[in-house]
């Protein structure tokens, strides 16, 4: 990010779409140039070179679906041209690109497979892994001290506390050691084009080619996971016009290099999906007989005062806090009955919302803890069998059809697929463990064949 970039300032409004992201057709009363900018003898050059790219690729991936993905491209045009991105500035960013169907959350026609995102094809063991926990905690404590002045500020300014956003940064990036490997640009498209969130990658598309028009990066740099996210802290590039702070006062809103810029966005997008101040994110519990891994999620939600009621406690002894009394928590059992068990706050599902998985928003959790002076968890993980998307979906798939609530066939063992399962499995006269194992989908298999 170069130091021409404009400023895109807090007063500008964002505009939230149906599919998540952000709308910036409309900022400060204004709408972004939508007339077509003038055709150069330049645009015209890249034009030819773009789709002369295209024609020359080579067979591979693109071979599958090229003229598709060239339609695709040229239909994108006219949405574009509405968010100010000039037809030179849309030309150069396609050049040599072609989708690439290796990465995660595809649908292809004749082609299943498993991969996804870590949060939702690892066990809850593996994903929580207490060693590289460990590692990170250290490297937070001493990034506690050395960025103390800028945590205190977000802390002033924007109400989150200065663990959570070492732990958000931690968790995304490994404080800045990882750096994303993909060209934003080609994996949006992608995602836009085959993806399973089509909608939601195509604005995310079109924000990231007014990225390039703005001049807030260069093809070059726009570097991006396989979904798209960019900088320090993984911001969207919705995101980024929608809530990156310029906490460090230069006029720049630069999440790829300032590290308090990035920390302080990252506080910035917890505090605008609702964080509550100086509120934890959980505590873990011990849950009596009359407390269930059927009773997870927050439709079960009550006060930890009433959880307290009904006899469950903190783990070790400890006290609850006084001042969460009367907050509303619920039951999270991320692993079923295969590991701890916890009372979630509110601010859980803002961390959640972060990024949409249970075990991403538990690592963050105890990673804050742990730079604020905690620790791991008191009871370990059990180990168990993970199994594939497509055997997750059959189970939510099943039952559906049996008029269980599942809200989604999506392949992920959330809340509420585990909720649901443990109704199936009470119902069934099953050991109840909330769990997508083979035994339930054979259970369900078995069901449907009488």
């Amino acid at each position: 990010m170069g130091t021409e970039s404009p400023k895109v300032g807090r007063s500008q409004e964002a505009l939230v779409t149906a599919e998540g992201g952000f709308d910036f057709a409309r900022l400060d009363g204004r709408r972004w140039p939508a007339q077509p900018r003038l055709w150069s003898p330049t645009a015209a050059i890249w034009t030819v070179a773009f789709w002369l790219a295209l024609a020359l690729a080579a067979p591979g991936a693109i071979a599958q679906d090229a003229a598709g993905f060239r339609r695709f491209v040229m239909d994108l045009w006219p949405q574009a041209q509405t968010y100010g991105v000039s037809r030179a500035t849309f030309d150069r960013a396609f050049v040599g690109v072609e989708p690439d169907f290796s990465i995660p959350d595809l649908v292809l026609p004749g082609k299943r497979d498993d991969k996804g995102q870590a949060e939702f094809t690892r066990t809850p063991a593996q994903y929580i892994n207490a060693a590289y926990l460990a590692k990170l905690s250290d490297q937070g404590k001493a990034l506690l001290v050395k960025h103390r002045d800028v945590l205190e500020k977000i802390e002033r300014e924007l109400g989150v506390q200065r663990q959570f956003v070492l732990a958000i940064w931690g968790r995304e990036t490994a404080f800045g050691a990882h750096r994303s490997p993909h060209y934003a640009i080609q994996v949006l498209a992608t995602q836009a084009y085959a993806g399973r969130r089509k909608d939601m990658f195509r604005n995310e598309l079109i924000h990231a080619l007014k990225l390039l028009e703005d001049g807030i990066l260069t093809r070059e740099t726009m570097k991006s996971s396989w979904a798209g996210a960019m900088g320090l802290t993984q911001f969207m590039p919705s995101e980024y016009y929608g809530l990156a702070y310029d906490l460090d006062g230069d006029g720049r809103k630069d999440i790829w290099n300032s590290v308090p810029d990035a920390l302080a966005s990252a506080a910035n997008q917890l505090r605008y999906r609702g964080w509550v101040a100086r509120q934890s994110w959980g505590y873990e519990v011990r849950l009596p007989p009359a407390v269930t891994c059927g009773q997870e999620g927050p439709p079960h939600a009550r006060s930890v005062r009433d959880w307290m009621k009904l006899g469950v406690t903190r783990t070790n002894g400890r006290a609850f806090p006084d001042d969460s009394l009367d907050a509303q928590a619920f039951v999270l059992t991320a692993g079923g009955t295969y590991g701890p068990a916890f009372l979630a706050l509110e601010n859980f599902m803002v961390i959640k919302r972060y990024n949409m998985s249970d075990l991403y928003a538990m690592f963050v959790g105890n990673l804050a803890d742990r730079i604020a002076g905690g620790g791991a968890f008191d009871t370990p993980w059990g180990e168990v069998r993970q199994l594939s998307a497509r055997g997750i979906e059959e189970i939510q798939q099943r039952l559906k059809t049996l008029g269980y609530g599942i809200d989604k066939i999506d392949g992920r063992a959330g809340m509420n697929t585990r909720n649901q399962i443990g109704a199936y499995q009470k119902a069934s006269r099953m050991s109840v463990d909330c769990w997508p194992s083979q035994s339930v989908l054979a259970s369900l298999r078995q069901g449907a064949a009488r």
